[in-house]
């Protein structure tokens, strides 16, 4: 890489300074619009003690859902535990640790770190387990939970299109948890289907600005459906 050039060229590279115990913030929501290549290279490279904030693990066998097969994760925070049978395994032996946050709450989380903010409050998880051992504080005779910003060590997240500066546009669903998550890492690294030249994607049409995005590398995507209904003529 040079100047605002945030390409690189292999997945090694782009996962380059991971280490044991570090924190990801991944972005995704089901199976949809995750980086599921990052992911891969993730469990390629063996790191364990990992604590991973994301709307969920993935499903058996896809998505975040392989790191729990060699038991890389120690941490989960996410909003469910969907369809995972290993995750949820793994939840009830006390093998795993899962922090349950609310959708919105884990959104905002991201968020928050994005803009240099560290903590906010939310009505959301009051008078439940999710508010115990937290600041609460009433105002307008309504009480709200403290919620700290998850700033990762890295944040992992999939778009369509990027241009070598890393400016990014979503598409459709997959935008998801995506452009928080972008925001979130000390080093974001982002897969797309396709690179553009500077200048070719309208301004307008940008999600995530290249100033969140470290690193930038293409791949190729299966873009499994999670559970596919059909039914006879």
């Amino acid at each position: 890489m040079s100047g605002f050039d945030k390409v690189v060229h292999s997945y090694d590279e782009a996962m380059q300074g991971l280490t044991d115990g570090m924190t990801i913030v991944a972005g995704g929501f089901g199976i949809c619009g995750i980086p599921e290549n990052l992911i891969n290279q993730i469990k390629k490279m063996g790191v364990k003690g990992l604590t991973i904030a994301s709307n969920n693990c993935g499903v058996d066998g896809f998505g975040l859902g392989v790191l729990l097969e060699d038991k890389q994760i120690k941490t989960m925070i996410a909003s469910y535990v969907g369809e995972n049978k290993l995750f949820e395994q793994q939840m009830m032996s006390g093998e795993l640790e899962v922090i349950l946050t609310p959708q919105g709450t884990l959104a905002e989380k991201m968020r928050a770190a994005g803009a240099g903010i560290p903590a906010f409050y939310t009505a959301t998880g009051y008078g439940t387990p999710i508010a115990e051992g937290k600041e609460v504080r009433e105002f307008n005779g309504r009480h709200y939970v403290l919620e700290e910003a998850i700033k990762a060590d890295f944040a992992i997240v999939k778009a369509w299109k990027a241009d070598r500066y890393g400016n990014a546009i979503y598409r459709h669903t997959a935008m998801n948890f995506n452009p928080m998550a972008a925001t979130a890492g000390k080093i974001t690294v982002m897969e797309v289907e396709e690179i553009v030249e500077p200048g070719e994607l309208d301004p307008t049409q940008v999600h995530t600005p290249g100033i969140y995005v470290d690193r930038l590398i293409q791949g190729t995507f299966e873009k499994r459906i999670e559970r596919r209904t059909v039914r006879s003529a």
